[in-house]
């Protein structure tokens, strides 16, 4: 496992002790949390295409929308 060297002013590094005193954490194993949450916050490569699709596999594709209808000028 890597180790990482971090500084934070006094008051961010007390707050960060104390929360993860309260999540019964050592502060380094509460910070690998909150990296690794955040590291894979992002929706995975092609989740949208297998959740939303028509046939549960096939790409999402945009229906033709047709022609554009003609509006009258603003002046």
């Amino acid at each position: 496992m890597a180790q990482l060297h971090c500084y934070l002013p006094e008051r961010e590094a007390e707050s960060l002790k104390r929360r993860a005193s309260q999540a019964g954490m050592s502060v380094s194993r509460y910070l690998a949390e909150l990296a690794r949450k955040d590291l894979v916050a992002d929706w995975p490569p092609g989740y949208f295409d297998r959740v939303f699709s028509d046939d549960h596999g096939a790409p999402i594709e945009r229906a033709p929308q047709g022609e554009f209808e003609t509006r009258s000028s603003l002046g």
